[in-house]
């Protein structure tokens, strides 16, 4: 709708409008969702993670439908650095619009080694860092469950890179807040949250877990309402942009964690129930902002009453 302002910023990045895609959610490159809406009218596409070496990821099954989400367990497949180089980047140049790696190690130095390396490439426009993926991990452990750990991860990319840094948190701690201000000390630009919520499925006849690693993350709709608990908390308790993730399935859920004090939102899940979703997302917004009388996101954003 002519008159809303779309753009937002998250630190040193600007976006046209505030809808991303989420890790791994996205195919390898975005690329193959071209052929069902133009990867351009996005704020930003987010990539499945890389690591400095091929990952095989975790043993099948990897996916289990719940009543209202999807349980994964991947493990960070992806063909590493050197491949992902020649087979994804260069199709990155097509999409348009920003693009946003998301990086992951199994030590510090691998994610230290990954932002000098990203920082020398061309047409990438900020990193993600994954410190929170449940699926690598026996019993789901993951740095960003420590204020200490996040803080040196991020400090150390922020050291090594020129490009804008997210860092994307994980809903199983105690306080996310914690961690949240361990990031932004760090030298964050951004904080994106919440990553997959820890669950797990059962075979009951056979007495047996659905995923050999028994843990998995979820994801969907099921976890909207916590995601957006934690984003609200996560907005009043830092000054840095934050990206809200979990449960967004149309540009309604959209408005929803903008309210609570998202800057942004990245559309996971239902990229694959519908791979037009978040293109669907910005068509719709300008028209639910001008319903609410905002002129602009920005206007929006945080504006959630609390009064009775």
């Amino acid at each position: 709708m002519a008159g809303v302002d779309l753009e937002v910023k998250l630190g040193r990045l600007t976006l046209k409008n505030p809808v991303m895609t989420a890790s791994g959610t996205f195919g390898g490159s975005g690329r193959e969702f071209a052929p069902y809406f133009d990867l351009s009218v996005l704020g930003a596409v987010v990539v499945k993670t890389i690591t400095p070496r091929p990952r095989k990821g975790n043993p099948p099954p990897r996916t289990h439908e719940t009543a209202a989400g999807l349980l994964n367990s991947i493990g960070l497949m992806n063909p590493g650095f050197e491949d992902w180089c020649d087979e994804v980047l260069p199709l990155l140049s097509e999409a348009g619009t920003n693009v946003v790696i998301n990086i992951a190690g199994e030590t510090h130095e691998e994610y230290f080694e990954l932002a000098a390396r990203l920082d020398e490439l061309p047409g990438i426009h900020a990193v993600e860092v994954n410190i929170s993926c449940p699926n690598v991990a026996e019993g789901g452990a993951c740095p960003a469950q420590d204020p200490k750990k996040t803080e040196m991860v991020i400090r150390g990319v922020v050291e090594r890179t020129r490009l804008p840094v997210i860092a994307k948190l994980s809903p199983n701690v105690a306080d996310v807040t914690v961690i949240a201000r361990a990031a932004e000390a760090a030298g964050a630009d951004a904080i994106s949250l919440v990553n997959t919520f820890l669950g797990t499925a059962v075979k009951w006849r056979e007495r047996r877990p659905v995923f050999r690693n028994v843990v998995a993350g979820l994801s969907g709709p099921a976890i909207k309402p916590m995601a957006l608990w934690l984003v609200r908390r996560v907005a009043d308790a830092v000054s840095v942009p934050v990206i809200g993730i979990g449960g967004i399935m149309n540009a309604e859920d959209v408005m929803e964690f903008l309210l609570v004090g998202a800057t942004a939102v990245q559309v996971g899940t239902a990229n694959f129930v519908n791979p037009t979703a978040a293109a669907d997302a910005v068509r719709d917004l300008p028209g639910l902002l001008a319903e609410v009388g905002a002129g602009s996101v920005v206007d929006y954003v945080g504006s959630l009453r609390i009064d009775q």
